[in-house]
């Protein structure tokens, strides 16, 4: 069995961007045929039909705002072994946050996709770091472990963690940032996201994070990896990139299944 511990396939929006966006050749369509790439294709019931056909499982769908994880959290509620965790993306740090639902929140596992993120700038520094400090204290009040999202802005991240010593159970989701940074995630005990980018960018020169830290996701719609990248991401690629990891540990297939699905498990008590 597998896990894909961080997808967003509860987002219609994002996913129709995706598909507009993705690059499949003539060629490839006239030879397989049977590739999704039509709106059509990525409905919920044949996403998750998909996935489980390749054994994936159980899924975590990943809010990126207050409205967004309401999103998450109805699709959850309607789909068997789909979860759904309440975050809101430092993207996100000029607008109005809103509240946490209290109400129907089943199959929440976890706060998150939350985090900094400096790619443009740092004009809005203090209102990314005032909105990870606000969902830090909701993790806190509601002891759930934590998704994080950090690009460019180590520095800053881990300076607020010192704040929050309570903030122990949390993953960085697709990390590509520096072996120092990874080193110091790791010394945290935090686990390491790992998805499609793995598979097709040297972001790891140092060597991967060892499994018994690792989490496998998708980030679908996006990140497609090796040997399926140009498609639309979805959770049935999961076993794309535990292949891709059990050639670089030296290890099995079923091991590499094992090992990361037990840590998505123990992770999210699901």
């Amino acid at each position: 069995m597998l896990i894909d511990s961080h997808c967003h396939i509860h987002d219609r929006e994002t996913y129709d961007f995706a598909i507009n966006r993705q690059q499949i050749s003539k060629k490839l369509l006239r030879s397989h045929p049977e590739i999704p790439h039509e709106k059509a294709d990525f409905l919920p019931d044949d996403i998750i039909s998909r996935a489980n056909l390749n054994d994936v499982r159980k899924m975590i769908t990943v809010g990126t705002s207050h409205p967004d994880s309401i999103v998450a959290r109805d699709f959850a509620a309607k789909h068997k072994n789909v979860f759904w965790s309440y975050g809101i993306h430092p993207d996100e740090a000029d607008g109005h946050y809103g509240e946490f639902p209290t109400e129907n929140a089943n199959k929440l596992v976890a706060i998150g996709e939350i985090g900094l993120d400096y790619r443009d700038g740092t004009d809005n520094r203090r209102r990314q770091i005032d909105l990870l400090e606000y969902m830090l204290d909701l993790a806190q009040a509601r002891s759930l472990p934590c998704i994080f999202h950090v690009r460019e802005a180590f520095d800053d991240f881990f300076a607020v963690l010192d704040n929050f010593p309570k903030i122990e159970n949390a993953v960085v989701h697709s990390f590509s940032d520096s072996p120092e940074n990874l080193k110091k995630s790791l010394g945290r005990g935090f686990f390491i996201g790992i998805n499609g980018l793995a598979t097709f960018a040297d972001i790891y020169p140092e060597g991967l994070p060892p499994l018994d830290r690792t989490l496998l996701e998708t980030d679908a719609p996006f990140l497609a990896p090796v040997p399926v990248r140009g498609r639309v991401n979805e959770p049935a690629y999961i076993k794309d990139i535990a292949e891709f990891l059990a050639e670089h540990h030296h290890l099995s297939f079923e091991e590499v299944a094992s090992i990361t699905t037990k840590n998505s498990e123990k992770f999210f008590k699901i």
